[in-house]
């Protein structure tokens, strides 16, 4: 393969691994953004395409390159499926252009692209996660037990109680809820209005992010 075509299958790869890396930049949700991450996918491209340019039709040079391979450690652990799917995209990418099949690497690439864009923006795949976990102790009584319920009906769209136990020797319990409140303004008047109610302590409140899967 003469050398401007190998220079054009390289910088190719490089342009669409940037490609593959800015959607997943555009629609990542998460806690944990690695820079490292979106580096790999732009060079991991470039890197798979000069793999197989320097294989070619050789199968001697495959399976050397093969056993090369095998002996590299990677070290770090991907623990969401997604960025594992647009590391891989960003590899089919190099791949595609080493190959010489550009059509591929370009329409493989847009309609990657655009089917992310598309799941991203119309929330395809998601479910409604409660708001937070609602923590707090409470008298042993059936008067505080129907003041807790008004409180919590006047401000929560649902709420279910996932933990109820005894505390100092039984005379309060221990509550946990799992709610989604109405309003996020509401988040501040649900605490004061508990903590109002006698003998209730201890009221935390944990939100969570509704659009991670945790």
């Amino acid at each position: 393969m003469d050398f401007r075509r190998a220079v054009v299958a390289l910088l190719l790869a490089f342009g669409l691994g940037q490609g593959v890396a800015l959607v997943y930049m555009a629609t990542f949700r998460g806690l944990s953004y690695s820079r490292s991450s979106v580096h790999s996918m732009a060079m991991g491209s470039v890197i798979t395409c000069m793999l197989m340019l320097s294989v070619g039709s050789s199968i001697a040079a495959g399976i050397g390159v093969a056993v090369g391979l095998s002996a590299v450690r990677f070290r770090t652990t991907m623990r969401d499926p997604r960025d594992v799917m647009f590391v891989f995209a960003a590899l089919g990418v190099g791949i595609a252009c080493g190959l010489q099949a550009i059509g591929a690497a370009l329409g493989g690439t847009a309609i990657f692209a655009a089917g992310t864009l598309l799941l991203h923006f119309t929330g395809w795949g998601s479910r409604r996660q409660p708001d937070g976990l609602l923590r707090f102790t409470a008298p042993a009584a059936a008067e505080v037990e129907d003041a807790l319920a008004r409180v919590l009906r006047a401000h929560c769209r649902t709420f279910s109680l996932v933990t109820l136990r005894e505390a100092a020797q039984g005379t309060v319990m221990e509550h946990a809820y799992q709610l989604t409140i109405l309003a996020p303004e509401l988040r501040s008047a649900l605490v004061a209005k508990l903590q109002a109610i006698p003998g209730v302590q201890d009221v935390s409140l944990m939100l969570q992010e509704p659009t991670l899967d945790l």
